[in-house]
């Protein structure tokens, strides 16, 4: 089939590498029982130098069987099978005509291929599908799996199992893998034996020169947010569009991050339009839209394209480059709980594919719209999708292969341990395996849907509740890129648009996916002897496929994809909302849907620094279809909590965090009582129980012998307190049912419980409540003040301790006490711990002062032998 070199456009650079490439598939081959490694090889191979059309009829000629071509994008597939038609002229025909001939093509819901076909163009989803079915793939002979470089899921899965189906059943099949880049060691390690790595054949591109332009916006730009763009930049590209225009000739190809962004920078472009026609290339078109881009034009044009036609695709007569710098990769969106498209920079070696467009003709130009120093700050490789994706659909096919997260098998990469957990539970939520992580029968079914299993298991159960039509409708507009329709919030509003085809496009490719998931969908449930798998939808399935409204079918569909995603008004006509995971939600300034009490909500997302989440995408329903939507999420429970200042005792009916109905308890577990209790303690603090004057002072004992003698005496600080609390507190606690009970607990005899016997009984030695003082009396002692190495506060009126020449000490002689000497009345006049030094020189002059104001209390001379006294002496009556 390889054609001649008389052939237009055959005689590419990939052509003098193809003899060393059949010679290392072909040579190397095992056949079946020989126990001998080979027959597979990797092929390096920029854009644009033929690998993905004429090696596969090169391979056609060497074998009887099928070549399978295995392409990442649809759009891809189907540009492939056409140049192939053509250049080999199948069918007596060339391009449209010749396809589904000897060359055809397989993708999701469409199928052009008949027996005669030798060359068959699929997507890896498609591969996927085919291996699950029959591992061994008769009738096919040899295996392209190309552009391995951009390590999509569906590719490292296809490719795994083909390691793997070669290893123990199909050793003659032919195994070729096909990357843009030179980093291939891994690969080839892979597709080779032990310690001898598959044979890397290379060629070189073709290429012109491409001149760079940096060209950065001239003001700030915000940084794009999961989809959000800053319509700042979008104005730059078009302005740089334009710039290029005036500064080069030839077709302009434009690199924007989604369709999204493609329409904005058209719209902008509308001025030019009297000069060059403006089209338009994403995977959300329809084929004949994308096919009409692959044609030169009758005069000059400016494409605006995602990164399909940064690899996957040549697009004819490209002599310029505008760059926005932007991608979309997967990532795993909580928001959406499943994988989601988000807006991240493009990294270097996707730059240099982008620009290498604009030198495949012709030398060229690049405009890039970011700066030479922001370049190289950029990474050098995209992220393989294992490292980032929602890994939930990725492990599902490993469970249906018969290796639960992928043990054993020769993955290009090993998932992250978290997402796979993350998978899993997932999954067992679904009922796809079971708790080993074994695919269930109801696993599989999920699986052959050909959608995340969210959206799988709503359209299965689903079906039977809204009937499998509008079942399907509901999950084809969630499916796919993103939701499909237009900008409003209002689900049910984007379902009648597509019904109306008021966006042609969209209804086209709806339709086209609807078809395709009622089909799946009515031969699944049409399976003999299948398990019932309508879980809790008893109700709505009694109630028959026609029973329910649309807005409320739509309702059901989306609660059973997303049953944590339902959500409850917070207050009547509020536009704020509580799902049933626990997250705020609130819709948008003027949106339709304010008002509704419930939402099953589709799409949400929450920007940096926001604490609720913002609706994209929801329909209202009722009470009764949320509580359907969401059953595995129901429960009633006891909730005895600490909450408003106090406990309260009810039992809740609940859909996830929203309660449906509480009633009060009369019974309260007494164990649930006492946590709540605690719970208050941590809240309100230890000032909630009742702490008197002795309470205080023997907290305050307490931390100084903790502070002075350490272990075993107590540390009672705040926190030591409350992480202690149901060790001191004790029987206390027992009974607590409210606040008030907690404001009568003694704290003090609470405290003495975190004394062990030995300590107790020293604790009146080593920290005295009162010391006896020379007067006789016995003054209460303050420890709160005490610290380091000081000991407790005395405060005495000064003539007390008349005749006392040292002060005593406490906690063993650790810590002498500090004396307050009061004035007659009690005033503070001086502070000491060497008594015997303020006998000497501190005390003549407070003698000096005090003695004229209080002269019928005594001052003598020498007070360490004046008799201490606590009188005062009589007034002396006037003559």
């Amino acid at each position: 089939m390889l054609p001649d070199l008389t052939v237009a456009g055959a005689d590419l650079p990939v052509r003098a590498a193809l003899p060393a490439l059949v010679t290392a598939l072909t040579d190397g081959a095992a056949q079946p029982g020989s126990g001998r490694a080979g027959g597979a090889a990797v092929l390096v191979a920029p854009p644009g130098t033929g690998k993905t059309t004429l090696v596969p009829l090169a391979l056609a000629d060497q074998v009887s069987g099928r070549v399978l071509v295995v392409e990442p994008r649809r759009i891809a597939v189907r540009a492939a099978a056409r140049r192939m038609a053509g250049l080999a002229g199948a069918g007596g025909g060339a391009g449209e005509e010749a396809v589904g001939g000897a060359v055809g093509y397989t993708i999701r819901g469409e199928r052009r291929a008949g027996p005669s076909t030798r060359v068959e163009v699929i997507t890896t989803g498609v591969l996927v599908r085919r291996l699950q079915r029959d591992p061994e793939l008769p009738g096919t002979d040899a295996v392209v799996l190309d552009e391995c470089h951009e390590r999509h899921l569906d590719a490292d899965l296809a490719l795994a199992f083909l390691l793997d189906a070669r290893a123990a059943l199909r050793p003659d099949l032919l195994l070729l893998a096909a990357s843009a880049t030179a980093d291939t060691r891994r690969l080839a390690a892979m597709l080779g034996a032990p310690g001898q790595p598959a044979p890397v054949v290379g060629t070189d591109a073709s290429m012109y020169d491409v001149e760079v332009v940096w060209a950065p916006p001239p003001g700030v730009i915000t940084p794009a947010h999961g989809l959000r763009v800053d319509p700042r930049l979008l104005d730059h590209v078009a302005a740089t569009v334009g710039r290029a225009l005036r500064e080069t000739s030839g077709d302009v190809l434009v690199f924007l991050p989604g369709a999204g962004e493609i329409t904005a920078v058209a719209s902008r472009l509308a001025g030019h339009r009297g000069a060059v026609d403006v089209l338009t290339l994403h995977g959300r078109q329809t084929g004949g839209a994308q096919d009409a881009v692959l044609r030169t034009g009758p005069r000059r044009r400016v494409v605006l394209a995602t990164a399909v036609a940064e690899s996957s695709l040549t697009v004819p007569g490209v002599r310029v480059v505008v760059d926005a710098g932007l991608a979309r990769s997967p990532r795993m969106d909580h928001a959406r709980g499943l994988g989601s498209l988000v807006t991240v920079r493009v990294s270097r070696s996707s730059a240099g594919q982008r620009a290498g467009r604009a030198g495949r003709e012709a030398p060229g130009r690049v405009y890039r719209c970011w700066s030479a120093a922001e370049h190289d700050r950029l990474p050098a490789q995209p992220e393989p999708e294992i490292a980032v994706a929602d890994l939930t659909a990725f492990a599902l096919e490993l469970a249906v292969w018969g290796h639960p997260g992928g043990a054993g098998l020769p993955l290009l990469s090993d998932p992250p341990a978290g997402a796979m957990e993350a998978a899993g539970l997932s999954l067992r939520a679904l009922g796809a395996v079971d708790e080993t992580g074994r695919v269930t029968p109801r696993g599989r079914s999920i699986a052959q849907v050909g959608a995340h299993p969210r959206l799988a298991r709503a359209l299965l159960d689903g079906a039977r509740a809204v009937g499998a039509r509008r079942a399907a409708e509901v999950v084809a507009m969630l499916s796919g890129d993103g939701p499909a329709g237009g900008p409003s919030d209002d689900l049910a509003a984007t379902w009648r648009r597509l019904r109306n085809d008021t966006d042609r496009a969209a209804s086209a490719r709806w339709r086209e996916e609807t078809r395709r998931l009622r089909a799946v969908t009515e031969a699944t449930l049409a399976e003999p002897d299948k398990p019932d798998e309508l879980g809790e939808l008893g109700e709505a399935a009694a109630r028959g496929a026609g029973g329910l409204p649309d807005d409320l079918a739509a309702g059901l569909v989306v609660g059973l994809a997303f049953p944590e995603r339902l959500a409850r008004a917070r207050a009547p006509g509020s536009s704020n909302y509580l799902m049933a995971g626990g997250t705020g939600a609130e819709l948008a300034a003027g949106s339709a849907l304010t008002g509704a009490e419930w939402l099953a909500i589709a799409v949400a997302d929450r920007g940096p620094g926001r604490t609720s989440a913002r609706v994209r995408l929801a329909v209202a329903l009722d009470a009764a279809t949320a509580r359907e939507a969401g059953a595995v999420l129901l429960r009633t429970e006891d909730e005895v909590a600490w909450s408003g200042g106090d406990i309260v005792a009810r039992q809740l009916d609940r859909l996830g965090a929203i309660i449906l109905a509480e009633r009060p308890v009369a019974r309260p577990d007494p164990s649930l009582l006492r946590a709540a209790a605690l719970a208050g303690l941590r809240d309100a603090g230890l000032p909630v129980l009742r702490w008197n004057a002795d309470a205080l002072a023997l907290r305050d004992r307490l931390a100084f012998c903790h502070r002075l003698l350490g272990a075993p005496w107590p540390d009672v600080t705040d926190a030591a307190l409350l992480d202690s609390a149901p060790d001191w507190l004790g029987p206390d606690l027992d009974g607590v049912r409210r606040r008030a009970d907690l404001e009568r607990v003694d704290a003090g005899r609470a405290l003495r419980r975190l004394l062990p016997w030995p300590q107790a009984a020293r604790l009146d030695e080593l920290a005295p409540e009162r010391v006896a003082v020379p007067s006789g009396s016995r003054v209460r002692l303050d420890y709160s003040g005490a610290s380091g190495a000081a000991g407790p506060v005395l405060a005495v009126k000064i003539a007390e301790v008349f005749g006392w020449e040292r002060l005593p000490v406490v906690a063993d002689g650790r810590a002498p006490l500090v004396l307050h000497l009061l004035s007659p009345a009690g005033r503070p006049v001086a502070v000491t711990s060497d008594l015997a030094s303020f006998w000497r020189t501190g005390y003549p002059q407070v003698r000096a002062e005090l003695r004229g104001r209080y002269p019928r209390h005594p001052w003598p001379d020498d007070p360490t032998t004046a008799p201490p006294t606590r009188r005062v002496a009589p007034r002396t009556r006037g003559r």
